[in-house]
């Protein structure tokens, strides 16, 4: 589920290859209706950090000015683990 609360945009669930899509067009939903960025998204909801989920999120990253418009609180550990092992953490803003 995407929730817009806060200033920021809460994940939560679990995104998986049934309703990847649905999540990606919830979330794109948001970022395109900011205007002030960066933008966090929450993850502390999400239930698993898999690679689906990451590529749900960059794609999301890619939608924003200079793609680089969200910072990622909350990450799952094994989605940081994920990030790590892709040497993505310089190209994604992660914050406590």
């Amino acid at each position: 589920m995407i929730v817009f609360k806060d200033q920021e945009l809460q994940v939560s669930g679990k995104i998986d290859y049934a309703n990847a899509q649905d999540y990606y067009l919830d979330g794109l939903r948001v970022v395109q209706s900011q205007t002030k960025f960066p933008l966090v998204v929450n993850l502390a909801g999400l239930e698993s950090g898999s690679t689906l989920a990451l590529a749900v999120l960059v794609r999301w990253l890619r939608q924003t000015p200079q793609a680089q418009g969200l910072q990622f609180k909350a990450v799952p550990a094994k989605m940081m683990n994920i990030i790590q092992a892709c040497h993505l953490q310089d190209d994604l803003q992660i914050i406590q």
